[in-house]
């Protein structure tokens, strides 16, 4: 599961309780297979939080050697070795400016 927190802020979650050891793998951090370890929760999650550039980004969950997808992310898309889970990041909205508008 993937949430969008605060602007570019993302925090991941992969529920594999059994797993010894996760890892973020992803376009971020070119598909690392070592350099993002996610950090097992007590109820069987692993979490990972990042601040992530505006656009799309491909990742996938690597659990003790498998590779994993996150179906509730934002989609799939293929990629060179197979699909991959998808997060999208949108620019920050620019702040509204109303004209004040006055009757006649």
């Amino acid at each position: 599961m993937v949430t969008l927190n605060h602007g570019n802020q993302v925090e991941f979650r992969f529920f594999r309780p059994q797993a010894e050891q996760v890892y973020l793998v992803g376009d971020f951090n070119g598909w690392s297979h070592t350099t993002t370890p996610m950090i097992r929760l007590p109820n069987g999650e692993w979490t990972h939080q990042a601040a992530l550039h505006r656009g799309v980004h491909q990742f996938k969950y690597l659990a003790d050697g498998d590779w994993f997808l996150d179906y509730a992310a934002f989609g799939l898309e293929p990629g060179p070795f197979g699909w991959n889970s998808v997060v999208v990041i949108e620019p920050a909205p620019l702040p509204s400016r109303h004209k004040h508008q006055t009757a006649a």
